[in-house]
């Protein structure tokens, strides 16, 4: 079986990272504000462009590179929170810092006891050299590393999953966060939602028909599929 993975919820403790990342920026500035606050204001701009870049795209947009995207949105969140910073710069300096994103805990033993019996994946709006720098790019199927950069499209519209699956010939997606849930659902893919701390399923969505708390029950669900 083929199984893809998201990325920045259900592989790596993103938010922590790359807060990390922004409190060193924070602290070398003197930024009157935490890292996780520019954080969570920088996402969730990142999170909207990406949701409209998904509709523009489906019209004959061109496409745009994750890192281009999360550049630009940062500049958002620095306007929001009154950072007086070169948010290009700053931005090189978060993305450097990937390599130290850790993954949670269950990650690297469950992909291990998985990769034994399926072929893994990811499916991510990131791009293929951000992706080369995560501590989980060795643990997945080269040929199956479906990024937006590949796929010329984005989360969380359907589009992106679909092209996936048309690559793949079929495969069950492993999500964390409520727009992968519900974006892998309605492009009618079968969708295991593993529990992540900060991340829910939307309560207005479709609901997963399979859900763990750990990826060490991933194989259980696998094999009831």
């Amino acid at each position: 079986m083929i199984v893809t993975f998201d990325l920045f919820s259900a592989l790596l403790d993103t938010r922590s990272g790359a807060s990390g990342a922004f409190d060193g920026l924070a602290a070398s500035r003197g930024w009157a504000v935490s890292g996780s606050e520019v954080y969570d204001r920088w996402d969730a701009h990142n999170k909207a462009a990406q949701l409209e870049l998904a509709d523009r795209l489906l019209a004959g947009g061109e496409w745009k590179s994750f890192t281009f995207m999360s550049t630009r949105t940062l500049g958002l969140a620095y306007d929001d929170l009154g950072i007086d910073s070169d948010h290009q710069v700053d931005m090189r300096t978060v993305h450097e810092s990937i390599p130290g994103w850790a993954p949670w805990p269950d990650v690297v033993p469950g992909l291990a006891g998985l990769s034994d019996h399926h072929r893994l994946g990811i499916l991510s709006n990131v791009d293929d050299a951000l992706f080369a720098r995560t501590q989980v790019a060795g643990l997945v199927d080269p040929d199956l590393v479906l990024t937006s950069e590949r796929l010329r499209a984005y989360k969380p519209g359907a589009q992106i999953y679909r092209r996936a699956a048309e690559r793949t010939g079929g495969h069950v997606h492993v999500a964390a966060s409520a727009r992968d849930v519900r974006g892998s659902l309605e492009a009618g893919l079968t969708t295991v939602r593993v529990a992540r701390p900060g991340h829910r399923v939307d309560p207005e969505g479709p609901q997963p028909s399979y859900q763990i708390e750990s990826l060490a029950e991933l194989g259980a669900t696998l094999a009831e599929i």
